[in-house]
């Protein structure tokens, strides 16, 4: 972002989910390209899916969303955090520091590592970060030039579900480390949002879905339904 504004790069990629959700000051999100598999992947050696995996099996994941889900559907197991490029996560789990580890399905696709998922975890066992999945190509926001080169890039129907996706959990108080997971998708001009809040050892959670043509309405009004009904007080549980 330094670079950006003083001139250095004309753009910069990150992961969306990666961003914050406001603006850093004098730069925008001039592109969001067509969303990639948002999924969470499922790398187990030995061949275990999240439902046979043995009970008490140790699990790395360093996102506190990952595993306020996994711990809500399998309480029994021993999450434990994983730090590293994807290639020394990927290294950790063959080795046996851990029976199996959770990564961005988009990740591991781009890099093409595709070969080491196990499974595809479903949106009802697991949504993903809001985001997720998706670039973002950021600009000077005053940068006419590159805005317009950027435009055939664009892809509508991935910024509005984001966008969404993200107001759900700016509304909500949060940053890229609560245990929030979203994902929407647009048929016709409905978006589809659907979110879960989850207390970080997965004694509780909330699922909601909503549905309307304005994403950041369609966001905030998730998240006050959310709120409304203790959302607060389960992402404070320990």
């Amino acid at each position: 972002e330094d670079a950006l504004r003083a001139g250095r790069v004309h753009a910069a990629v990150h992961s969306l989910k990666d961003l914050p959700t406001e603006d850093a000051p004098g730069l925008t999100i001039g592109v969001i390209p067509e969303r990639a598999d948002a999924r969470d992947a499922w790398v187990c050696p030995a061949g275990h899916t999240l439902a046979t995996l043995p009970e008490g099996a140790t699990v790395g994941t360093s996102s506190t969303r990952r595993r306020a889900q996994l711990l809500a559907r399998r309480p029994d197991l021993n999450i434990q955090p994983i730090r590293g490029n994807v290639d020394t996560r990927l290294r950790k789990v063959q080795e046996g520091q851990y029976d199996a580890i959770v990564l961005a399905s988009a990740g591991l696709t781009r890099l093409g590592l595709q070969t080491h998922i196990t499974a595809y975890l479903t949106f009802d066992e697991m949504l993903p970060a809001p985001g997720q999945g998706a670039l973002a190509v950021q600009c000077r926001a005053d940068d006419q030039a590159t805005l317009s080169l950027l435009r055939p890039l664009e892809h509508a129907p991935t910024r509005q579900a984001v966008i969404a996706e993200r107001a759900f959990l700016e509304a909500l108080g949060g940053g890229c480390s609560l245990p929030v997971g979203a994902y929407a998708t647009l048929t016709g001009d409905t978006l589809t949002l659907r979110g879960v809040i989850a207390a970080p050892d997965g004694s509780q959670h909330l699922t909601l879905t909503g549905q309307g043509t304005d994403p950041v309405q369609l966001g905030q009004s998730l998240a006050a339904q959310a709120l409304a009904q203790g959302a607060a007080n389960i992402v404070t549980l320990n």
